[in-house]
């Protein structure tokens, strides 16, 4: 280069299974680095987490995001369905089609058919989570959040 001046050029990571969000360009899918992985968002939802990476490979593969009362339902669909290990023991949201499966390629695409039909078992708006409270005992709770609050603000107005 002239003056000896050097140009970084940061190389981009492949996509991991690229093949997904070829399933549902239709939807226009963004995606954005998380995790170390690629997070899908269709519109203001994140549905998937593509991940190919070289530690803890049992977790690579087509993470579904989902809630805990879908995996029942998810599980008939995709049987080889599971937690992700990587965060820890117990169900959690997240669900992996493990890419070491044998059904795995039919399966993510699979699950990209669910997608594009908008079903609602996949796919969440970042940053709400689903209580597993019912509308009356989240009436409750913030019922009496309001009266602690109130209760602690009238006792520094005493003062």
């Amino acid at each position: 280069m002239p003056g000896g001046d050097r140009v970084s050029i940061k190389k981009r990571k492949p996509v991991p299974h690229e093949f997904v969000l070829e399933a549902i360009a239709s939807l226009s899918p963004w995606t954005r680095p998380m995790f170390g992985c690629l997070a899908v968002y269709v519109g203001n939802k994140i549905v998937l987490i593509l991940r190919d990476k070289q530690s803890n490979t049992a977790d690579n593969g087509v993470w579904l995001a989902t809630t805990n009362d879908h995996h029942e339902s998810l599980r008939h669909e995709f049987p080889s369905m599971r937690s992700i290990q990587v965060l820890g023991s117990g169900a959690t949201g997240w669900q992996v089609l493990p890419a070491d499966e044998g059904d795995f390629e039919r399966a993510a695409l699979r699950a990209c058919e669910l997608i594009v039909a908008g079903d609602p078992r996949i796919g969440k708006i970042p940053g709400t989570k689903q209580s597993a409270r019912s509308g009356t005992e989240r009436k409750e709770k913030a019922s009496k959040l309001a009266k602690k609050t109130k209760n602690a603000a009238g006792r520094r107005s005493d003062r």
